[in-house]
C-alpha cells in the first residue's frame, strides 16, 4: 500500500459559515483553525493547503470569559523608542471585532508561507450580513 498525498490541483474547497454569537473566543479560533488547515478532511496532507474557506459572522457578539474584556491587552510596536501601544480586549472588540478573531485564529496557524495562505481563506464580519452570498456557504454550528 502507498501513502496518499493530496496534490494542489486535486483539492476541492468548500465555503463554510460560522455564527460566532456567544461562543468563547478560544474555542471558536481552534475550530476555525482546524477547518482552515483541513484537519477535518480524510485527505489531510501537512505540506499542502487542503482546508476550506470559513466565513465568521457576528464577530462583535463573541464571548470572552472571566475578566478578559478589561484585563487582557493587545500590544503593537511602531519600531521607534517609546512606540509601544496597548489596547484592552474590550476596547478592541468594540472598535474592530474582526481583529480579535483574526488574531486568535492566525496565532493557531503555522508561521510560514502555508500558514499565511491558510489565513487568507478566513473572512470575518462584525454583523450578520456578509459579502460572500455568491459562494453559497454551508452553515455549520460550533458548540460554545
Amino acid at each position: 500500500m502507498k501513502t496518499y498525498y493530496a496534490k494542489v490541483g486535486e483539492v476541492e474547497r468548500e465555503w463554510l459559515l460560522v455564527d460566532a454569537t456567544d461562543i468563547p473566543l478560544g474555542r471558536l479560533a481552534s475550530e476555525v483553525a482546524q477547518i482552515l488547515k483541513g484537519k477535518r478532511k480524510p485527505q489531510y496532507t501537512p505540506h499542502v493547503d487542503v482546508g476550506d474557506f470559513v466565513i465568521v459572522v457576528n464577530a462583535s457578539k463573541i464571548k470572552l470569559t472571566g475578566k478578559k474584556l478589561t484585563d487582557k491587552m493587545k500590544y503593537r510596536h511602531s519600531g521607534w523608542p517609546g512606540g509601544l501601544k496597548s489596547i484592552s480586549m474590550g476596547d478592541l472588540l468594540a472598535k474592530n471585532p474582526r481583529r480579535v478573531i483574526e488574531g486568535a485564529v492566525k496565532g493557531m496557524l503555522p508561521k510560514n508561507t502555508l500558514g499565511r495562505a491558510m489565513g487568507m481563506k478566513l473572512k470575518v464580519y462584525a454583523g450578520p450580513e456578509h459579502q460572500n452570498q455568491a459562494q453559497k456557504p454551508r452553515q455549520i454550528t460550533l458548540e460554545g
